[in-house]
């Protein structure tokens, strides 16, 4: 039951493996956050899997300005639920990873990827291939991970006769992450990532966050296989990666 008058509450619930905590606040009355919901996430339970088999290059030769974008693909033998790698004339687009859906004999759709501006997406601009992902090896014994850059960015001009500066905003700095992994060369994820490594090729990344959603990444990998030795931690490599194109997240 709701508390009442005054009272305040509060209830938490774990779901099973995420520890998702929901906060359901019912303040005095007047408090702007009074029935307000709060979902907040540990990432206890995440798991990392690196792109290590792809398909050959499917030629796009239409891509719809619609929600969520059509791209027409003869014969492309893609199933609902397959990942594929974007090249395309929209830069929105080029080098993300999306997942598929309202598959067809010659179309499907980039799922949840909202193309009807034709300002940001100009007509008949979104050709190019895309290429299926059709095996991912997880990289297991991550201790962590951390993210840089995304920030926004800005030129700052100023006319003779201010007294003050105006900025403008640009782009955003470029991303990068670091996986830190528990040292053991023999393992699957180890392997994968030192291959990525040495070729340099944009890889893709998918997070898989116990709630079942997922983040997808591409970028290049440069991995450090020489272990940390600090007494009494784990002994750990590292590897960076960075960004070819902003995640996409279901």
């Amino acid at each position: 039951m709701c508390p009442k008058g005054n009272q305040a509450s509060r209830f938490v619930a774990i779901r099973s493996g995420f520890f998702h905590a929901r906060f359901w606040a019912f303040f005095i009355r007047g408090h702007p956050w009074k029935g307000t919901i709060i979902a907040v996430s540990l990432p206890n339970g995440v798991t990392l899997a690196l792109a290590t088999t792809y398909g050959s290059a499917l030629t796009v030769s239409s891509a719809t300005n619609a929600n969520p974008a059509v791209l027409t693909s003869t014969a492309h033998g893609l199933a609902n639920g397959d990942f594929v790698e974007v090249t395309s004339g929209w830069s929105r687009a080029n080098g993300r990873i999306f997942r598929v859906a309202s598959v067809a004999a010659n179309t499907f759709a980039l799922e949840g990827f909202d193309t009807t501006s034709t300002t940001l997406f100009p007509t008949g601009s979104g050709v190019g291939s895309v290429r299926r992902i059709s095996a991912w090896t997880q990289i297991t014994q991550v201790l962590e991970t951390t993210s840089s850059g995304g920030e926004a960015q800005f030129a700052t001009y100023s006319f003779l006769e201010d007294d003050y500066d105006r900025q403008l905003p640009t782009t955003t700095s470029a991303q990068s992450m670091t996986l830190s992994i528990a040292d053991d060369q023999t393992l699957a994820g180890f392997i994968a990532l030192r291959n990525a490594s040495n070729t340099r090729n944009a890889t893709g990344l998918r997070a898989t966050l116990p709630n079942s959603s997922i983040i997808l990444y591409n970028g290049i990998f440069s991995m450090d296989e020489t272990p940390s030795f600090t007494k009494n931690q784990v002994m750990a490599v590292s590897a960076s990666y960075s960004l070819q194109g902003k995640p996409v997240r279901y």
